[in-house]
């Protein structure tokens, strides 16, 4: 059977022979042999597999991704109708985030002055991203999927509402927490249900007692969602984790 080493496989995908070892050594893509000093040899079925590797690659997909692609642990398509979504997120942001240079550009010349909320457009996609793939990781990527999908079936006006409808919940349940209210009581769990319905409108599906009471949590165990809810008031991030645990328990056990 012919094989190929390191060096051929790399002049011909035109990849570095530190790619292919980084392949390796994650399990991406294992040589058919190694030989005497440790020399790589890769036989047609490796190749195939690395061809397939660089497409999705090229494709944007991360090399978790594409491993469990390969493996078939993961459907390609349903794998990349989510890359196309999430690309589209992104042409988005960069709309926006052009919109605000121009807008910069003009204020810097003289021109109409900037509101200070519109100065950070588009800066956002690191922690979005960081969020989507802690939500990933904690609830699944079919969780994930459907609430993005609820929220790109709402009307514009109905997402730009989102950011109030949070404020005003969080107004309400600052409010209760002041008075001295436990985060058991009757008007702060009145409060905590109008939550879980915003939330199962936003995940397009309602929210099991586990996936509920993991969202609370998350508010305390991530310091940005944390620093968020304290600065409307001190202390709410924990109140609020405490008043959606004991609503789950009510009423989703």
């Amino acid at each position: 059977m012919r094989t190929w080493t390191t060096a051929e496989v790399s002049k011909m995908a035109g990849i570095s022979p530190r790619t292919l070892r980084h392949y390796d050594a994650i399990g991406l893509l294992e040589p058919a042999a190694t030989g005497h000093g440790g020399m790589r040899h890769y036989g047609h079925r490796e190749l195939l597999r690395l061809q397939q590797i660089l497409l999705l690659r090229r494709l944007g997909l991360a090399l978790e991704t594409i491993g469990d692609i390969l493996d078939g642990g993961l459907d390609t398509v349903a794998a990349l109708r989510r890359h196309a979504e999430q690309l589209e997120g992104e042409r988005e942001r960069l709309d926006r985030l052009a919109a605000t240079v121009d807008d910069t550009i003009r204020q810097l010349e003289g021109g109409q002055p900037m509101a200070p909320e519109t100065w950070f457009e588009g800066l956002d996609a690191g922690r979005q991203s960081e969020y989507e793939a802690e939500a990933r990781r904690r609830w699944g990527d079919a969780v994930v999927d459907a609430g993005e999908r609820a929220v790109k079936q709402m009307s514009p006006a109905e997402r730009a509402r989102i950011p109030a409808r949070f404020e005003e919940i969080h107004q309400r349940l600052a409010a209760r927490m002041e008075a001295g209210d436990g985060s058991g009581d009757d008007a702060v769990q009145a409060i905590v249900a109008d939550h879980y319905r915003f939330m199962e409108r936003l995940w397009g599906t309602a929210p099991t007692a586990e996936a509920y009471k993991g969202l609370g949590s998350l508010y305390t165990d991530d310091p940005a969602f944390t620093a968020t809810y304290d600065a409307v008031a001190h202390g709410l991030a924990a109140y609020l984790r405490d008043a959606m645990h004991a609503w789950a328990d009510r009423h989703l056990a």
